[in-house]
């Protein structure tokens, strides 16, 4: 009976140590995994890092804010917060309650909230609008928020008027959308003006004997800007190593292939050996400045830039890139670089700002002061916390004004907010054009960009009809004669 009574003392204190054990088994598997969680929010979303085309889905990937997490939809009493809805699931959040300043709002990407009668806008990844399904119909409280920081390439139809002013709230690359990303690639002023990755002049000028003047690294080829051509062109009077998969000449070591490599410290130190780079964008679009821009600034190169035509608002100095858009070929463009090559002084005016750590543009250091998200910087909201919270405090701000009596205010997005001209294709008559003749991608971006305006158009149609539809329905508009 002893026995017996001891063998059920041993398997209860068995049972105690194995439950007390499983709990701290399970509190440390929690704690790790919110430190592997924050440490991979705390990669900012940049086209840099990410490019939509290699990378369509994206997993929450931005920093811990103040906000209780709900696992089911009723822990908290939701109805007494504005709803704001995700309908492209970039957050992945299935429910948040998150603070902004004095507001709160419940963000979601759960798609049952969609009749609440709590629920006030709809969110949307400009890259993620599908036309299969919306929500609709739309309500007159549905306020609809675009958030697209991205190439025109990945949506069309939302850079044509119909489809842009279905949006009351925007956050684009444009300097004109309610929330501009316009300096999205860039961290700070530090980032620019920082000497760490800059190679003295005296030896660029030795590594000239066994690399060119110029570097090109790409590896999305052919897009609307037609990048490529112009550089198969520019090949034909001046020497460019070419490591991306565009045109390539030259090894990356294996290490630095990835594309992920880009902002690796090796990858820097290689490019920053170069004098001049060839910072292409893949679209010609107001505003729309990427990595290929600031990265070069950063490392002490200098940008030979193509893309945006308001760069110029952009720049850290006067003389801080040379601009493809001042020379009316790329034989003319290739003999003021090979210039400025042999001649130092010359070469240095376009690093002096960089040398002396002066900014000069006031623009330009304007936005970075007052912007109020942060790039790659765990203490600061990112801009996508930023865009919930300026459509919170816009739902917040009606629903006070409705409180008074007084009529709600009306946000609408205008064509300046997301706005790209038609792709066009340079035309050359050297050698080197006919390895363009024939028919390739390059040839396809202008008729996707002509009917994206008939997409857009067909968008407008359906969506002020107020009914879901079918894609079928879509498409019969698209291609009606």
């Amino acid at each position: 009976m002893v026995r017996i009574q001891r063998r059920k003392l041993l398997a209860s204190c068995l049972c105690v140590t194995a439950t007390v054990f499983l709990m701290v088994t399970l509190q440390v598997v929690v704690e790790l995994g919110r430190f592997e969680r924050k440490k991979f929010k705390n990669s900012n979303l940049q086209d840099g890092h990410k490019k939509v085309e290699e990378e369509p889905h994206r997993l929450h990937p931005f920093p811990e804010k103040e906000a209780l997490a709900l696992g089911v939809k009723n822990t908290v009493d939701v109805g007494s917060y504005p709803i704001v809805l995700w309908w492209s699931p970039l957050t992945g959040e299935t429910g948040r309650l998150g603070q902004c300043g004095a507001d709160a709002c419940f963000f979601t990407i759960n798609r049952t909230f969609q009749q609440h009668h709590m629920t006030k806008a709809f969110l949307f990844y400009g890259t993620d609008f599908n036309i299969d399904s919306l929500p609709l119909p739309r309500k007159a409280h549905h306020d609809w928020a675009l958030f697209h920081e991205e190439s025109p390439k990945n949506n069309y139809k939302l850079f044509h008027e119909p489809a842009i002013t279905l949006f009351n709230h925007t956050a684009t690359f444009s300097r004109h959308s309610h929330l501009p990303l316009t300096t999205q690639y860039l961290e700070d002023v530090e980032v620019l003006t920082s000497r760490r990755y800059l190679v003295p002049l005296q030896s660029k000028n030795n590594l000239r004997q066994r690399l060119a003047p110029l570097v090109y690294v790409q590896s999305d080829c052919d897009p609307p800007s037609d990048r490529d051509s112009y550089v198969r062109e520019l090949m034909a009077y001046i020497e460019v190593d070419s490591y991306g998969e565009c045109l390539r000449n030259k090894e990356l070591p294996q290490q630095l292939k990835n594309p992920a490599s880009m902002d690796a410290d090796g990858f820097y130190r290689i490019i920053a050996q170069y004098k001049f780079i060839l910072a292409f964008e893949n679209a010609v679009c107001d505003d729309y400045i990427t990595e290929k821009f600031w990265r070069p600034l950063k490392l002490g190169v200098v940008p030979v830039y193509y893309g945006s035509p308001t760069i110029a608002d952009w720049l850290p100095s006067n003389r801080s890139a040379i601009l493809v858009s001042e020379f009316s070929h790329p034989r003319e463009l290739a003999d003021f670089i090979r210039q400025l090559d042999y001649d130092d002084r010359s070469y240095e005016a376009y690093v002096e700002w960089k040398l002396k750590g002066e900014i000069s543009n006031q623009r330009l250091l304007t936005a970075l002061r007052e912007r109020k998200w942060g790039v790659q910087d765990i203490n600061q909201d990112n801009y996508i916390d930023t865009f919930e919270c300026m459509v919170c405090h816009r739902v917040w701000e009606n629903s006070r004004l409705q409180e008074q009596g007084l009529p709600p205010k009306q946000w609408r997005a205008d064509v300046s907010h997301l706005s790209c001209p038609e792709p066009s294709l340079f035309a050359f008559s050297s050698p080197a054009a006919p390895a363009l003749r024939g028919r390739s991608l390059r040839e396809l971006w202008l008729p996707s960009f002509q009917q994206s305006k008939r997409e857009a158009q067909a968008l407008r149609w359906l969506v002020d009809r107020n009914q879901n539809f079918s894609s079928e329905e879509f498409w019969a508009l698209v291609f009606k004669d």
